[in-house]
């Protein structure tokens, strides 16, 4: 059991190191592409940070470990959750919750859709795969390119809104290097890709190690799954999530966040490629109650966003640490259940 456990260090750790550059280099990107911070935040930084995700589960899918898939993805969005949490107590007096835009609603309300539909798949039992597709995960996958649409065209709106507003008040623009910024940009593009590579390899090696550990430990592939690979590929949200908190970009971190969640079930697409069709109607019914409470933590995030007033009430009010608490209940009923 040492060696899986510490094959399982080594890679967690690359992927930490790999993904947070990865992040990096999706933000310079977007800013030098000219794109706001809501729709970095959902699409290009979800997207980024959540290749660890994207290539574990993957990887768990060759591996035939259907539930170590399954239970990353849907443990990826208690983590990301459990983060948002994290966020909001460590920097209590910035008022992460409040101070995101209400833009993120669309968000949230898209990934609790897709979560729960996944969910209700997994019960379901369909056994339709096309092409080595299994029927749910595309249906879940062009419900997440149709949310993203409609989340494109709201920022869209806001962004020329705010274009309008700047010509009408007469605001000078920034001057800026045309060849610099061309430069600037093949190194974050370079530099993006090098890191998709880096995580390409490491991400089977970690699936093949909590493998291992839990079939080692005698610890369900599902609790490895939705705890220990999900809490480790969900490290670069975190990681840039507290960065764009102390930046002061609210939106960047919470955008990346419920964008996370929202990606991950689109995932399932290629979690069931890899597979070879019908993952969700083979894995174990447990996930759907990881999915559930999902749903519940990120209805109390989505409350806390909404939830405007000046003075803040322990424990009658959505707060950070309901939401922490919230998660640890989850995991116990989950390694119970």
């Amino acid at each position: 059991m040492i060696f899986p456990g510490l094959i399982f260090v080594i890679t967690a750790a690359a992927i930490v190191l790999v993904g947070t550059r990865l992040s990096y280099h999706g933000d310079r990107i977007a800013e030098l592409t000219g794109l706001g911070r809501l729709w970095i935040g959902v699409v290009l930084m979800a997207g980024a940070t959540s290749l660890p995700e994207v290539f574990t589960t993957m990887s768990a899918g060759w591996i035939n470990a259907p539930d170590l898939a399954a239970g990353n993805l849907f443990g990826a969005g208690m983590s990301n959750m459990l983060t948002l949490g994290l966020i909001d107590l460590l920097y209590r007096h910035k008022r992460v919750w409040q101070q995101a835009a209400f833009g993120h609603t669309l968000t949230a309300a898209l990934a609790m859709g897709l979560t729960a539909l996944a969910a209700f798949f997994v019960l379901l039992r369909i056994d339709v795969v096309r092409l080595g597709v299994g029927i749910e995960s595309l249906v879940l996958l062009a419900l997440y390119i149709l949310g993203m649409r409609l989340v494109f065209r709201q920022e869209d709106m806001a962004r020329r809104q705010l274009e309008h507003k700047a010509v009408v008040e007469g605001l000078p623009e920034q001057p800026s290097s045309e060849k610099s910024r061309h430069n600037e940009l093949r190194r974050a593009v370079v530099g993006f890709s090098f890191g998709t590579v880096l995580l390409m390899v490491a991400a089977p090696i970690l699936a093949w190690s909590a493998e291992r550990l839990a079939e080692e430990s005698g610890v369900t592939a599902t609790f490895i799954g939705t705890s220990l690979v999900a809490i480790t590929t969900s490290l670069p949200e975190l990681v840039v999530s507290i960065s764009a908190v102390r930046l002061g970009a609210f939106d960047l971190a919470v955008g990346n966040l419920f964008g996370s969640n929202a990606f991950n079930m689109a995932a399932f697409f290629f979690a069931d490629l890899a597979y070879g069709g019908g993952l969700l109607s083979t894995v174990s019914t447990t996930h759907a109650l990881t999915a559930m409470w999902t749903i519940v933590m990120m209805c109390i995030g989505l409350m806390g966003i909404m939830y405007r007033a000046e003075r803040r009430f322990m424990l009658i009010e959505p707060d950070s640490l309901v939401m922490i608490i919230v998660y640890i209940l989850g995991l116990w009923l989950l390694f119970n259940g």
